[in-house]
């Protein structure tokens, strides 16, 4: 992405992530196991980097996409459904995309699915042919109603879109899916996922300049890093070499561990860094093939 001429080029990174809702503190919190700190405005819109030139603008969700479209933000942390949605709305109209996803961050995850009242048999996607189908995702529905090659009309609504069949405003809903209880309360039925969502690292379609585009690395690399251990420990314990093919089928989601002789003899200190829970049960199964001295610590930060 070119600067247009008479256009200050910024060597600060500008993330915009949502100023409130379910993404907003999850989003704050990976950004700040990232090593990131920021002071924030009076009007708590905008969050100036301390630790590096990396910048947050609090905003609308929805707006997210096109600040990054328009410039204004290098890079987004977003619902792929608000991503998926907008950049649906700009194929339709024969726009090039603008924006794409990074990387998914493990967190924010729900479905866009078609629900239906409970008393439905459902046949398959042929069973809304001529219905009513109430969105506040027109452009995906559109996409898979096509894809589908099924003839319904989708009805736009912005909010409480499940109780649209209980007004009569349409015999069917896509929305989005948590745990599935809002629907279960309005005596609808989810039957296909259209979008499997959480958030996401959204950024533009073309490069960043050079300046911009080492610090968006630079943060990629310490997401992969805070996201990898998310829910790692790193476990140390001993062992005699003999009991080493009982202990390591015990650690399937480790790491090669680290081993080192403690003498002359047959005993080891090993090392383990695991990506999965290390329960109380988990120990203890360790400890009957021969482990002792069991430790598990937190693991802070890791670079690849």
């Amino acid at each position: 992405m070119s600067p247009t001429p008479n256009t200050p080029v910024r060597d600060r990174l500008r993330i915009a992530i949502q100023k409130s809702g379910r993404l907003a503190e999850p989003a704050r919190a990976l950004l700040a196991s990232c090593g990131l700190s920021w002071r924030e405005s009076r009007d708590r819109l905008f969050c100036y980097g301390e630790s590096l030139p990396i910048d947050l603008l609090l905003v609308r969700d929805d707006d997210i996409p096109g600040l990054i479209a328009d410039g204004v933000c290098d890079l987004g942390i977003v619902g792929r459904n608000v991503l998926e949605e907008q950049g649906s709305e700009r194929a339709s109209l024969d726009r090039a995309p603008a924006f794409r996803e990074y990387r998914a961050l493990g967190f924010g995850g729900c479905r866009l699915d078609i629900a239906v009242p409970d008393g439905w048999d459902w046949q398959g996607p042929q069973q809304l042919d001529g219905k009513r189908i109430a969105t506040s995702y027109p452009a995906l529905l559109s996409r898979w109603l096509k894809a589908q090659n099924v003839d319904a009309q989708v009805v736009l609504l912005s909010g409480s879109v499940e109780i649209a069949p209980r007004l009569g405003q349409a015999e069917a809903i896509c929305d989005l899916v948590s745990s599935g209880a809002t629907l279960s309360a309005n005596q609808l039925k989810p039957v296909t996922t259209l979008l499997q969502s959480e958030a996401v690292l959204a950024g533009p379609a073309d490069a960043l300049d050079a300046t911009r585009g080492e610090l968006a690395d630079l943060l990629q690399r310490r997401l992969d890093g805070a996201l990898r251990i998310r829910h790692s420990k790193l476990l140390l314990f001993q062992a005699s070499r003999r009991v080493l093919p009982d202990l390591l089928p015990l650690l399937p989601d480790a790491e090669t561990p680290t081993v080192m002789r403690l003498d002359d003899g047959d005993d080891l200190a090993l090392q383990a860094l695991c990506h999965g829970a290390v329960t109380w049960q988990r120990l203890e199964e360790l400890k009957r093939a021969g482990a002792r001295g069991l430790m598990v610590l937190p693991v802070e930060g890791m670079l690849a």
